[in-house]
């Protein structure tokens, strides 16, 4: 039942719309520290991860993205943008899928944009990722092997909760300037 309600609401999210930035200076400096601590466990978990923060034209970070499930499912979290190290606004993460799945769970992810193009388009809200595109779990030496995919680099870090899932769906993203 908790599970179903989870799902629910974060479907509701999905097509209702969520504000991209913080309200207050309050949460936009949570969301701040929030992204700068997953910044860092990322590097700490593995090390070679380094080189995508330098090398990169910018970074989303999306500390917590909360998802779950009953058939039908959902996600949704708040991130923060950077360019060439620098924080530029802020984004948001939604996902829909339908299919075989059932449960909840908590991931962070960071997104990493290799070209300027690649950049651009996800600050125009031009940006998705279907199905096929695959994120590396982050752990020591992970990002050794990890290469960009069409300009685009995922990785993500599960945080709490299981999930089952055989399903079909994509995230879309928003941008706003700080």
């Amino acid at each position: 039942m908790r599970i179903a309600v989870l799902s629910l609401a974060l479907t509701a999210a999905l097509f209702t719309g969520c504000q991209t930035a913080p309200k207050t200076e309050a949460q936009k400096q949570d969301l701040l520290l929030s992204a700068e601590s997953t910044e860092v466990l990322y590097k700490t978990l593995d090390p070679t991860m380094k080189s995508f923060f330098t090398s990169s034209k910018g970074y989303a970070v999306f500390p917590t993205i909360a998802k779950g499930a009953f058939g039908v499912g959902g996600a949704y979290g708040k991130g923060v943008l950077y360019e060439k190290g620098v924080h530029v606004g802020y984004c948001d993460l939604t996902q829909g899928s339908i299919g075989l799945q059932i449960g909840g769970q908590g991931y962070s992810e960071i997104i990493f944009f290799q070209t300027a193009d690649a950049l651009r388009s996800f600050k125009a809200g031009e940006f998705a990722f279907a199905a096929q595109v695959s994120a590396v779990a982050v752990k020591a030496g992970a990002s050794a092997d990890a290469d960009y995919q069409a300009g685009v680099a995922v990785f993500t870090r599960p945080k709490a909760g299981l999930m089952g899932e055989a399903a079909i769906g994509g995230q879309n993203f928003t941008f706003q300037p700080k």
